[in-house]
């Protein structure tokens, strides 16, 4: 085994977490207690210990619900709810449907069809529309999207992605994921992308309206928070548009409707579905209306799909054969799986922000940061980004991977020993390595991913 590929501090780490996985006292050692913490998961969908039952399940209900055109459903969107795209094996887990983007580039540079004259409303083309409907005695109908014709990236998927355990993931602080990166080998290292959230998490102190913080939420970490990862979904996914205030400021980055290829209904038409306007005349679907007095409030379904993803807990694990785990494990750091996958525990603060559980240990196999994926990058980025920059990718976390029916960004591998000999660019090294590994070998690896 190639052993040379792996860091000997994150080697270290998983040998150490694959043997904390093997002893069976839980009062011996601080990593045997780290164990017992993970092992307190026990089914798939659980909330995390600590959680108030009855407000997960209101929560988790809102999520499944179903949108219709009179609650402001489009006038472009993928899927009625959250839960339709979110179910597998539970849910809140990954799902079948496929999104699709587009974009262009000329001269080494990608052009995601945002700014005039050629503003088609982004790179996503949204799979369904209102159609034809009624509102005050007129005939209003919305077209479905379309590539524009000069688009020269096409039909790029993007898979449904499993939420569990989000919350942890959610309280870390920003540092952790700079150390996590420092660690990695140089030919490996992936980079920590920061911005502003496009909704601050008032419950931190540490975010606020302009303040940086770690992106570490969706397929190219577009999000830095869960709130900013629901309002962007329930706009992009279902055209739902909300307002909010945070610390008496609106938050309007939600607030406005897709419209089909950006082209503007007629105003007589309620700007493409049935919600009734806002008090000053806005279509914002859903709004907490003046932040006046230094109101805090984030809209009601948005909170609910956040309490619902942040008290979700992490995949439980299969340790039933801790022999097996523990060689597999070694064989996944040889490969060189864990420069990007890591195996770095993660620990949440003693008070997390967001209530989650304190001290809580857990291993998402993952650095959540950005790799250059090579021919495995979907293509898309935004307007002015390099073509190396719409290459790189999240780490996608590998625990439960075994409930994922499909695999990759866009869902076109169906196994996990398919997701592996895809890889390209800074993975490519490890697909070798696992490629020229022995049966027995790979069947370990692949074992170990299959139980973590």
């Amino acid at each position: 085994m190639q052993r040379s590929l792996m860091s000997v501090a994150t080697s270290s780490l998983a040998l150490a977490y694959a043997g904390c996985v093997a002893s069976g006292d839980a009062d011996d050692n601080a990593g045997d207690q780290v164990a017992a913490t993970q092992q307190a998961v026990t089914a798939i969908g659980d909330p995390l210990p600590g959680t108030d039952p009855t407000e997960f399940a209101a929560a988790r209900a809102n999520f499944a619900a179903e949108e219709e055109i009179a609650d402001g459903l489009g006038p472009v969107f993928n899927e009625r709810a959250c839960g339709n795209c979110h179910g597998i094996p539970t849910v809140g887990g990954s799902g079948n449907q496929i999104e699709r983007r587009y974009g262009s580039v000329n001269n080494g540079v990608f052009f995601a069809y945002d700014q005039a004259p050629e503003n088609e409303g982004g790179t996503l083309r949204q799979l369904f529309a209102n159609g034809t409907y009624t509102f005050n005695g007129k005939t209003c109908t919305v077209p479905v999207e379309h590539e524009p014709a000069d688009a020269n990236i096409h039909n790029v998927g993007r898979r449904s992605l499993p939420l569990f355990g989000l919350g942890l993931v959610d309280a870390m602080p920003d540092a952790f994921f700079d150390v996590i990166v420092a660690l990695e080998p140089a030919s490996t290292r992936g980079t920590v992308l920061r911005k502003a959230p496009d909704f601050p998490d008032s419950r931190d102190p540490a975010q606020g309206i302009g303040v940086k913080r770690v992106q570490r939420f969706g397929i190219k970490d577009q999000q830095t928070n869960l709130v900013s990862f629901a309002g962007d979904a329930y706009l992009n996914e279902m055209g739902i548009s909300t307002q909010s205030c945070f610390k008496g400021k609106s938050i309007t980055a939600f607030a406005a409707d897709n419209q089909s290829n950006n082209a503007s209904l007629d105003a007589s038409c309620n700007g493409g579905d049935l919600a009734p306007r806002q008090p000053d005349g806005s279509f914002t679907d859903d709004a907490v209306g003046s932040c006046a007095g230094g109101l805090d409030e984030v809209q009601e379904d948005m909170e609910n799909f956040r309490t619902f993803m942040e008290h979700l807990a992490p995949p439980p694990q299969i340790t039933s054969d801790p022999i097996g785990f523990a060689a597999g494990a070694i064989v996944f750091a040889a490969a060189g799986c864990a420069n990007c996958h890591s195996a770095v525990p993660f620990v949440t603060p003693a008070h997390p922000f967001n209530g989650v559980p304190g001290n809580f240990t857990f291993f998402p196999f993952s650095d959540f940061a950005v790799h250059d994926m090579g021919s495995l990058g979907d293509g898309i980025g935004n307007t002015g980004d390099p073509v190396a920059t719409t290459r790189q990718m999240r780490t996608a976390p590998l625990w439960g991977a075994r409930f994922n029916t499909q695999f990759l960004h866009d869902g076109r591998a169906k196994t996990v020993r398919a997701a592996i000999l895809a890889h390209d660019g800074q993975g490519l090294a490890a697909r070798n390595a696992f490629a020229a590994l022995d049966p027995v070998s790979q069947a370990l690896l692949l074992k170990f991913v299959n139980s973590i």
